[in-house]
């Protein structure tokens, strides 16, 4: 068994594209328009697996973009998506930088939450050891759910 993709629907392509690239940082690394199935598929790959995924050895995010379709509500069924960062705080007032909130802030050096625009949430962890516990994280309290 090889593990492939995880598919998320997304409900405004630009937007989710600009969070997932722009300011999350993956890369587009494939794209289908299908106009007779009125969608379009956009496979996006951590930094690091680039390489890997133009041969498809890399797990990708597959963003699917039903045109006629604007809203999706998601279910608890679905949990998460993980990535592995090099520097959760770092990485985290990227995010912030950006204007995304970090729902469960790194206040342990490791894991940290935020959400897509379709709510979709992220777990982030820190690559190795955790970092020690600094401000403004430790005291930073949690927004929304995750």
């Amino acid at each position: 068994m090889e593990y492939l993709h995880t598919m998320v629907r997304v409900s405004n392509l630009d937007e989710s594209l600009d969070f997932f690239c722009n300011k999350f940082g993956l890369v587009e690394v494939r794209r289908t328009e299908n106009e007779k199935g009125r969608y379009t598929l956009v496979f996006l790959a951590a930094d690091e697996d680039v390489e890997k995924a133009k041969d498809t050895k890399a797990p990708l995010l597959e963003l699917t973009h039903n045109w006629d379709e604007n809203e999706y509500e998601g279910g608890r069924n679905f949990g998460h998506l993980a990535y592995r960062v090099d520097d959760i705080y770092a990485f985290c007032q990227k995010l912030m930088d950006a204007g995304v909130t970090i729902n469960r802030p790194p206040r342990d050096g490791y894991m940290a939450f935020v959400k897509t625009p379709d709510n979709v949430s992220i777990e982030l962890l820190q690559r190795g050891e955790p970092k020690p516990p600094q401000e403004p994280w430790v005291s930073m309290p949690n927004t929304g759910t995750w």
